[in-house]
Formats: C-alpha cells, structure tokens, sequence
C-alpha cells in the first residue's frame, strides 16, 4: 500500500522492508528523493464545434476558467482542445505526510476496535507514532496521535520513552530496551533455543513451521521454557497431545530419541521472568494438565462406542444440502470404493468395510473438539477394535494428501479409499454445476483432483477415469438437475457436458502438476490433444516425447511435420476442404515422395504397434525414422505444383506426415 501510494505520487525509491512484532508496525524506505519531479501533462478535449455542454466539463475537469486557456490543435477531422497541465513537485516529506495518515486509518484487520473518545477503528488501541525523514519529524496526525520520534521498548522490561534518530537507531536502541524487531530473527532464536533445551533434556524437539511463526508473532523478546505434565496422559494418542498443547498453549511437544512423544513441552514466554519462569512454567502446566485431562476422557469415553454404531449419525451431518447427508455420502463411496479396489490391488471387502467407516469418527468427542484429527482418530478407535490394520491405515489416510507437501497412501485399501472419496465429492458437486471459479473453489476441488493425480501418478495406477466419471454421475442422473455447459472439452460426449467439463479439468490440473514436474507445457498440451484419459500414460508419454524432441532427430522432425501441417492448414483453408484421402501411388512423380510414402506406412504401423505395448520410448524410435525422408521430400518436392492432381496427391502425402505423427502427439501443439 505504501509503495503503491509513493509511486502514484510520483516518488521513485530503491526497497521497502516491513517488520511487525505483537505490539508495533515499520516500514523502512530507501532511495526517496528530496521531492516529486514537476509533471505536465496534455488532456485532449472536445471538438470546438462540440455542445457548450461537453466543453464546459472538460474545462472544469481539467481545472482552466476558460476556453481561452486552453490550447486549439486540429487533426483530420477538424479542431479540438487541448489543456496544458503542469503540476509542480511536493517535498517528498509533504507527500510523506499526507499518504500515512490515509494508510493507518484503511488498515485491512479482519477485526477492529475503537476505544476511549477516539474515532478511528484498529486491532489495538495506537499509542505512539514515529515518521523520520533523514532524521527529521515528518508532522502529521491520525485521531489526534501526533508523529514525532519517541517509541518504548518492552512492555514490562523496559516500557519507558526514548528518542530515535532513524531506523539504525530505532532497531539498535529497540533491542537494548528488550525488542528483537525482525520477526524471522526472532524464530531463529526460539528454534535455536528450543533445540538446544531439547538436546540438554536428551530430547529432541517436534518442530512445527505453523507454530512457529505463531510464536515469533506472539512475542518481542522470546524466551524459551520447559514444562512437563503427568506420565499418565501418555496412554492418549500423542497426536492428541500434540495438538491440545498447541491449539490452547502455543507449546511445542517434544520426542525421546526413538520417536516416542515425551511428558515434556516447550512454552515461548515474553520475557525474561525474575524467577527464571518457574511460574510461568507453572500456569503452563495447570492449563495443560486441564486441557489434557478433557482430551483423556474424550478418548476413553469415544473408545465406548464401536466405529459401525456411528455410522447411523452421520445422517445428522449435512455434507452439503444438495448433494446430501454424511451418511449418503458414505454409501456411495463404499460402493465406488470396493469397483476400484481391484484396479489398484486391493481386497474388495475390506476397501468397501474402510470406506463404510471412515467418516465415523467425525461424530467422537475427540474429533468435536479437534476437527484436525479426523481419520487419524479413526484409525485409533479402529485399531482399538480389532478391525484390520489395512482397514485402520486407510481410514487415517482417506483425506490424504491434504497439500502438495504431503504423502499419498500407499497399501491398497487405503488408495481405494483415497480415490473413492475424492473422485465421489468431484462427481457431485460436477452433477450440482458447484464447479471452481478462477478466484474461487470453497470446497477445495482442485485440491481433490490433484490428489487423485498424485496418487495415480506415484502408485504407477491404471485408472480408467472417463468410465468411472461416467458411472458415477449416471448416479445422480434423475436426482440432481445436470447442467450444460459449454467448453471446449475431450472424451466421449455426454447429454449434459458434465464428464467432458470434468475431464478437461483433470486434463488441466494435471498440466499444472507436470509444469511443476518440469515439464513444457507445450508437450503436455501435445499429448492431452489425443484424448486420452489414462493419466499414468499420459504422463509417461510426455517423458518420451521429450526425451525425443532433445535429440537431434526430433528436433528435425518437429520442424519438417510442423512444416507440413502449416502448408496443409493454408491450402485446406484456401480450398475449403480437407486433404484426408490416402494418396494416389501413380501419381508420385519423384523418388522423395515414393520414399516418402512408404516411410509413413511402415513407420505408423510400427510407432502404432509400439504405442499398443506401452513402448513409447520405441515409438518415439519409430518416428525418428522419418526425418531423413521428410527432409529430403522437401528439399526435392514442390508441393504447390501447377498440376492440380499432383498438387492435391502431394497434400494429402502431407496429411500422411501429420496423421502418422498423431500417433504419438499431435506436433501442430508444440513450440519449435
């Protein structure tokens, strides 16, 4: 905002760093000139011939009393006006002191206060307010808080006033008074620390980015303690404590040295207490042991109830008013769950038993209380009553993954699961026309195809994506009013444009996740143009084609079959037809093109035999075998000939070249 503001204003500077602690904001300019350079400017009026009207209001917009003042050009059609604007520059601390007071009182908070007689609204109550220009007091007043050059250190350590001369000294003298202003050093130095304290305690610290940051946002000046709590809550699962310490005491858990959680904690104080922080430490661990008892009893009290008695109340859920009830939900996926389980290896019974009770435990007290644990408290609950492990796994793993920096289930019921919950939630909310606008996605759908993405791609899967859309939105057919929408698609047509709008959409969360891979987009683009729905191929077609076009071959290909298809593409508009025939032999003319003729029909059906076998790699071989030929045809070869049989013979020799690469890409998609 302020860099905006500055440049509007005409103020060029080098970089603005911004640092906040819990209790001040700074931004720090650097490389501002003296003042605003002197602008002018010419606005173009009206015709002179234009109504009083007209005339009159761009005279007042642009500030003149008269037309006399202004300027009278002509062009082709005639005279107009033009105004002369000058504007000469401000000191740069003028400009300064209008620009702040505007930034503080349009401050973005989620919430804001007014507090005492004052009429602004902010996060907090403003105290004090520094504006330095060289070292000197830029004058200015927001709600009636003057600036000047005076802040205070450290709420409780060192809360005095004291003089600043610029930012060297404020961050210098901030730090004497018991403020680290950097929020990244103050991370630093809580991680720092609490490894350290973990290590002296032959402990090793769990370490949570999230938690973290939270912490240095929290504090000026962190200090790092360790508490402990009663070795009886360590029968509670220790994602369970983990997170009752974090969400309700911002603590740190910590781990013995073989992964074990310990009855130990890390707290971030404030300050340096008098007593070293026992009492600090102390509150800590009354909170702690409070809210760890209130954990403890959900636990044993869910561990009451079996995982199948739930499933009846999930009815009382609504996953979404029209698409249902958890517990509708839950009979679809279980169906959809137990058709996949034997394309991704899996025992039917048991991806079906996984998926009946995978959401039961969204209706435990523990999961009430802790939302986050859903699944993983699941599979507690279900190891706890003797389901099988694979079921178990998959219950805790059905969300996965949650983002691109988390792993995909591996066992086969659990990837039964995963792909049923994902590919159910895309399908329905497709046959709802509830899809992702290109600023929003609240039901995280794109999330969910690249999950399934993921998790097709790194378990090497087969998965027959345009039947399964198929089968499964002929589910809602007669329920939910499908909707039309028109876009350019692939896959099989449908009545409502559901599937084809759904399988583009994996087509381009998957062009993104390749891009990310490091793979051209153009390649993809190549590949997905053939219209395949097997993602695992698709990307495997990729590498090859890639691989290819990096070799000398292929990079001479690309440019003789692009070659020919932008002739094709001319003449075809030209003459308003297509070349699709096969071309007659008697009419081949030179040995290029008979040579020509017989590469593209052994090659296309060996690059097709291999495409058959999944041997792109010797597809790609097959292909490279063209580019001798093509070169030479048209080295040799006038295409556009006189003769207009040998013309049009020799264009469709050219829809030989473009179908017989289609075999593995289409080429007209990538960049030479």
């Amino acid at each position: 905002m302020l860099g905006d503001a500055l440049r509007e204003a005409g103020l060029e500077f080098g970089e603005i760093r911004t640092f906040a602690t819990s209790r001040r904001l700074t931004a720090v300019v650097t490389g501002l000139p003296s003042r605003s350079p002197d602008i002018r400017e010419e606005r173009k009026g009206p015709r002179v011939d234009a109504p009083d009207a007209a005339i009159k209001g761009f005279l007042k917009s642009a500030g003149l009393a008269s037309a006399d003042q202004a300027e009278r050009r002509e062009d082709k059609k005639g005279a107009y006006y033009v105004a002369l604007l000058e504007r000469r520059g401000r000191a740069t601390s003028e400009v300064i002191a209008a620009i702040v007071p505007g930034l503080v009182k349009i401050f973005p908070w989620p919430k804001s206060m007014r507090w005492g007689s004052g009429r602004l609204r902010w996060v907090r109550p403003l105290h004090s307010i520094i504006c330095l220009l060289n070292g000197k007091v830029i004058p200015f007043e927001v709600d009636g808080i003057e600036s000047g050059k005076q802040t205070r250190g450290h709420r409780l350590m060192a809360p005095e006033f004291f003089s600043v001369k610029g930012f060297k000294d404020y961050e210098e003298t901030l730090r004497e008074a018991k403020v680290v202003l950097d929020g990244d050093e103050r991370a630093r130095i809580i991680l720092e620390d609490a490894r350290k304290i973990a290590d002296e305690e032959g402990l090793v610290l769990v370490e949570d980015e999230t938690l973290l940051a939270e912490n240095a946002g929290l504090t000026e000046w962190p200090v790092v303690l360790m508490g402990s709590f009663d070795q009886e809550f360590l029968s509670v699962p220790p994602e369970v404590l983990t997170t009752s310490m974090k969400t309700h005491q911002k603590c740190f858990s910590l781990q013995e040295k073989d992964g074990a959680l310990a009855n130990r904690f890390v707290v971030v104080a404030n300050l340096e207490a008098r007593d070293k922080g026992k009492a600090i430490v102390a509150g800590n661990e009354r909170v702690i042991r409070a809210r760890l008892s209130d954990a403890k009893f959900f636990f044993e009290q869910d561990r009451k109830v079996m995982l199948p008695d739930r499933v009846p109340k999930l009815k009382e859920i609504v996953f979404h008013e029209k698409l249902g009830s958890q517990y509708e939900r839950v009979q679809r996926v279980w169906r959809l769950a137990r058709e996949l389980a034997p394309l991704v290896g899996a025992e039917p019974d048991l991806a079906e038993r996984a998926a009946i009770l995978a959401k039961a435990d969204l209706v435990s007290l523990m999961v009430g209380e802790f939302p986050e644990l859903q699944g993983v408290m699941g599979r507690y609950y279900a190891l706890d009553q003797q389901e099988d492990e694979a079921v178990a796994d998959a219950i805790a793993a059905h969300y996965k993954p949650l983002g691109p920096s988390d792993d995909v289930p591996r066992e086969p019921v659990a990837i039964a699961g995963a792909l049923a919950d994902k590919l159910d939630m895309l399908t329905g909310f497709w046959a709802i026309d509830e899809k992702p606008t290109g600023s929003k996605d609240p039901y995280a759908l794109r999330r969910a195809a690249l999950g399934v993405i993921r998790i097709v791609l790194e378990n090497g899967i087969r998965l027959p994506l345009n039947e399964i859309i198929h089968s499964m939105l002929n589910r809602w057919r007669g329920k939910m009013p499908l909707k039309s929408t028109a876009s350019e698609t692939f896959g099989s047509p449908d009545a409502t444009g559901a599937r084809q709008t759904l399988l583009s959409f994996f087509a381009d969360r998957l062009k993104v996740h390749l891009r990310e891979q490091g793979a051209r987009h153009d390649l993809v683009d190549a590949v997905f143009a053939l219209g395949s729905d097997d993602l695992l191929m698709i990307v495997r077609r990729v590498e090859a084609l890639g691989r290819f076009l990096d070799t000398e071959d292929g990079e001479h290909l690309l440019v003789g079959t692009e070659r020919a298809i932008n002739i094709l593409r001319i003449e075809e508009k030209r003459d308003s037809r297509k070349y699709d025939e096969p071309p007659d032999p008697s009419l081949f003319k030179r040995p290029e093109e008979k040579a020509l003729a017989k590469a593209v029909d052994e090659v296309e059906k060996a690059a097709a035999t291999a495409v058959a076998r999944e041997n792109f790699a010797a597809a790609m071989a097959e292909m490279a075998k063209l580019r001798t030929p093509v070169d030479e045809f048209f080295n040799h070869v006038t295409v556009n000939a006189t003769d207009p049989d040998l013309r049009a013979n020799r264009l469709r020799l050219l829809n030989r070249i473009r179908a017989t690469t289609l075999t593995v890409a289409d080429f007209s998609k990538i960049e030479g």
